[in-house]
């Protein structure tokens, strides 16, 4: 409940970071679940084909802070820590609550993008259009 209710992160950033680390692990739950509550948080369409562009590692409209955040998720899903460069970054932008918030999002994720994956959790029918409309890779 805190990371949905009570952080300090903005919410539309906390759930580009979640929508990163699903695209990531590829976890059709965790992916659709998280395109409905952002769009509920203020992400668009629009950010969602984004984030897609930007892990693939093409050129976005996001502001800078949207790509340090994507970075940051990526970094950590992928590499296991995010990199000291984007870790500064961050810092210069967010108040260290901000910065933490952000941190245990990612790694929250992480871990139930890793259970969700393990108990084959299956997305439910009423998610299945967000699937339809943003399929994950293979």
């Amino acid at each position: 409940q805190y990371i949905r209710y009570g952080s300090s992160i903005d919410a539309r950033l906390r759930e580009l970071a979640i929508l990163q680390v699903g695209w990531l692990a590829r976890n059709p739950y965790e992916w659709s679940h998280h395109i409905k509550i952002g769009y509920d948080f203020g992400v668009s369409e629009e950010d969602i084909r984004n984030l897609i562009a930007e892990t693939d590692g093409k050129d976005t409209y996001f502001e800078s802070i949207d790509k340090m955040v994507l970075r940051a998720a990526r970094e950590m899903t992928l590499e296991g820590k995010v990199a000291e460069e984007t870790f500064e970054a961050l810092a210069d932008y967010f108040t260290k609550e901000h910065l933490i918030d952000l941190l245990v999002t990612i790694a929250f994720y992480n871990a139930v993008v890793r259970f969700l994956a393990s108990t084959e959790m299956d997305v439910e029918e009423s998610y299945q259009p967000y699937l339809d409309q943003f399929t994950l890779p293979k």
